[in-house]
This record gives C-alpha cells, sequence and structure tokens, in this order.
C-alpha cells in the first residue's frame, strides 16, 4: 500500500505540472524517475524493490505492452508504403550499427567479455519514443520524421528480443542448447505476430455480425478486451508480447478506423499510467550504490552510448535519403532507451551469466541518463518545428486558442449523431 500511496502522490504532482512540462526542459517522465529514487532504499526507504522483484519486470512489461499497442494504432500503411525506407534503413543498417557499437565501447572501456559486450548491445539498441512526445506526438513535426522515429521504435523491440535471448544462451550455462532455443525464439515471434493480426481482425469480425455491435459509451472498451486477451494469450502460450502488441494496434486501426478514434483518449492515459508506474518502480532500483558500482569506464560508456554511438549509427544509415539535416539530426538523437531495454536489462541480470551484474548496472545507468537526456530536451527541439501549443496548452502570453474545445467538439458528436458503431462500419 505504501507503494500505492505513493504512486498517488507521484500522479498528482505530475498532473499538477503537467502544463509547465508541456512547454519547459522538466520532464513527468523524469519526475516519477526521481521521485521512485527518493523513496527507494538508498534515500527514504519507503520502498523496498530489488531487481529480482516481481512488481519491476511485471510494470515494465506492462508498460512496454500498452505503449506499443497504442504506438502500433499511429501507423499508417499506406503513408508506410510510400516512405517505408526511411524505417528500413534506420533498422536493417542503423540498428545493427548501434548494436556494434555499443558492444566495441562497453569491451574496451568496461572490460567485459566479448559475449556480454555484444549482449549489452542488443539490449540498449531498441529506441522508445514515449521520452520524446513533444516529438513524435505532433502533427507539426513532418511526418516522415515522426513515421520514422515510431515505426522504427514500435519494429525494433521485437527485433532484438531474438538476439537478446540468444545471446543470453551463449553466454550462459544452457549454451549447448543454443539450435533449440534459436528454434523456440523463433516459434514465439511467428507466434507474436499471428495472435497480432488474427485476433483484431476476429475482433473485427465479431462487431459487423448483425447481432452484435458496442453502444457508443463502451466503444472505447472493445480495444481494451482486444488488447487484454492478447496480453494474456501471449504469456500463456510464451508468444512475443510485444510484436504481438505494435501489430495489433496497426492492424486494428487499419480495419477498424473507428475503434482507433474512440479507444485513442482512453488509451493514451492507460499507457501513461503504465509507464509512469514503471519509471517509478524503475527508479526505485536508482539507488547511490548502484551508481558507485559502476566504474569510469562504464561512465564514459553511457555518456558515448547517448551522445555517439546512437547518432552515428542512425545518421549513417540516413546517408542519401531526402530527410532534411534538421530532420537527420533530430531523428539521430532520439534514440532514447526505454521499457524495452529494462525489461531485457532484467532477463541479464536474471539468466545467471558470469558477468551478468556488471550488465545490468551498465543498461539500467544508460536508460536512466537516457531518460533523463531525452525526455528534457524534446520540447525544445519540437520548437524547431514551430510546435508553440504543446499538449494543447499555449505557451506563456500566447492567446486563448481559437479552435473548438474538447467540450464543443463532444456537443458536435452529439448534434451529428456521435461516431458510428462498429457495426455499422
Amino acid at each position: 500500500m505504501v507503494l500505492v500511496a505513493v504512486f498517488g502522490v507521484a500522479l498528482l504532482i505530475a498532473v499538477l505540472l503537467s502544463g509547465l512540462a508541456a512547454r519547459t526542459v522538466l520532464s513527468t517522465s523524469l519526475l516519477f524517475l526521481v521521485g521512485g529514487a527518493l523513496v527507494s532504499d538508498g534515500f527514504l526507504g519507503l520502498i523496498h524493490i530489488t531487481a529480482d522483484s516481481p512488481i519491476v519486470a511485471v510494470t515494465a512489461d506492462l508498460a512496454l505492452f500498452a505503449v506499443l499497442f497504442t504506438d502500433g494504432m499511429h501507423v499508417s500503411f499506406p503513408k508506410l508504403r510510400e516512405n517505408w525506407k526511411n524505417p528500413a534503413r534506420a533498422l536493417g543498417l542503423g540498428m545493427p550499427l548501434a548494436m556494434v557499437g555499443m558492444a566495441l565501447i562497453t569491451h574496451y572501456l568496461v572490460g567485459l567479455d566479448w559475449t556480454t559486450s555484444f549482449l549489452v548491445g542488443a539490449v540498449l539498441a531498441p529506441t522508445d519514443p514515449v521520452f520524446a512526445s513533444a516529438i513524435v506526438g505532433r502533427k507539426e513535426v513532418p511526418a516522415k520524421l515522426r513515421q520514422l522515429l515510431n515505426v522504427e521504435s514500435g519494429i525494433n523491440d521485437g527485433l532484438a528480443l531474438p538476439v537478446v535471448l540468444i545471446l543470453i544462451a551463449v553466454a550462459g550455462p544452457t549454451s549447448g542448447q543454443l539450435p533449440a532455443s534459436t528454434a523456440m525464439i523463433g516459434l514465439e515471434l511467428g507466434l507474436g505476430l499471428l495472435f497480432g493480426i488474427v485476433l483484431p481482425l476476429a475482433v473485427a469480425g465479431l462487431v459487423r455480425l448483425r447481432l452484435l455491435g458496442a453502444e457508443p459509451k463502451l466503444q472505447p472498451l472493445l480495444p481494451l478486451a482486444t488488447g487484454i486477451i492478447l496480453y494474456g494469450l501471449c504469456h500463456l502460450t510464451h508468444a512475443n508480447p510485444y510484436l504481438a502488441a505494435f501489430s495489433a494496434g496497426a492492424v486494428l486501426a487499419r480495419v477498424s478506423p473507428e475503434a482507433k478514434t474512440v479507444f485513442e483518449p482512453l488509451g493514451e492515459a492507460l499507457a501513461e499510467l503504465a509507464k509512469f508506474a514503471a519509471l517509478l518502480v524503475f527508479g526505485a532500483l536508482l539507488t547511490p550504490q548502484l551508481f558507485g558500482d559502476l566504474s569510469l569506464g562504464g561512465y564514459a560508456a553511457v555518456i558515448l552510448a547517448i551522445v555517439l554511438i546512437r547518432p552515428a549509427s542512425l545518421l549513417l544509415s540516413l546517408l542519401g535519403t531526402r530527410l532534411e539535416r534538421r530532420e537527420r539530426l533530430v531523428a539521430a538523437w532520439f534514440g532514447p532507451k526505454g521499457f524495452a531495454s529494462v525489461v531485457y536489462g532484467l532477463l541479464v541480470l536474471q539468466a545467471g551469466i558470469p558477468q551478468g551484474e556488471e550488465a545490468y548496472t551498465l543498461i539500467a545507468i544508460c536508460i536512466a541518463f537516457s531518460i533523463i537526456a531525452h525526455s528534457s530536451t524534446d520540447v525544445p527541439i519540437a520548437r524547431l518545428f514551430h510546435v508553440d501549443d504543446l499538449a494543447g496548452i499555449p505557451a506563456a502570453g500566447s492567446p486563448e486558442p481559437s479552435h473548438p474545445t474538447v467540450a464543443d467538439d463532444r456537443k458536435g458528436n452529439r448534434r451529428s449523431g456521435q461516431l458510428a458503431g462498429f457495426r455499422n462500419r
């Protein structure tokens, strides 16, 4: 209950400061991260959480699933068919380059063996758009840039997972069972993709039956029910939940645009709650002892991972594209390490590999530094694209917005008969 109360207090403070955070470098993500650290054993001692506590893995897992599910809904297949080359370059060239670059600096600066170094590179390769919301969530930002960051971060979690699992198998005590492990990983990815496609199609088909259909006030719960079923199904069958979540969100938005429209406010709020809870719990792991365990070479590797490895790898992968120089630089900078890296880092810690604790310490501190750096710079960089009305809150001294309010929009929906039912699509 102490953790629940602490989360409630942190949530209240974050909501009250969210208007200020939307206009400045202050970050609500950072508030939860710092809040978790302050109430942990390293400071006030109000909550007692360790890396092997079940709540750590569960909250990170749920947050990543929720974020990928809602992110998938923002993928436009027609636009993706037109502009697939940039995400393909980032995933096919930029991501492997980042993985190799991180492995090199980990091996030479931290002293980990090559297998563990590549494992660290694979864990830190996925990016997360959550901590750059002012960029990926604004229509004023060029669509190609938003799509590049969103698609890259949505797919690279699933691409990195098999590499992480294979390297854990190579470094761990079960290295002799590598062929079987590889086949199992392929099966899990395939099942995740299958469930993510089939389940939304099945739900959309059921809703179109003559005797079925959701009344307006319950329509937002239909995608939520789909996501809950998918999450449970993936964990019961050991299918990859992250690939399933992203593909399910994309398919659902494609076959039922009404579902995306009515679910978006609820989905975004639930994803924010899951994100905040995971950040609070992860922050509780950031004790002074953890930071003291990392060597100077480790801190150098963390800084290089953020300011050099990701930017250089993505810039190289985007050479020759039609993106403007400003867009390429922004895409290269926003490579935050997020919930996928948290989940994969915990897998490394729990695998019992010889240098697992050292690898986890490096991973955890890199994630913390990345969250601080990227969530605090998204608003200033968004201003470069003339995003002056962030999160619906005008900058200080700006006139009140003249566009209709949410309440007006709802009245308009009522006058036009509200949103069309799913069945009548």
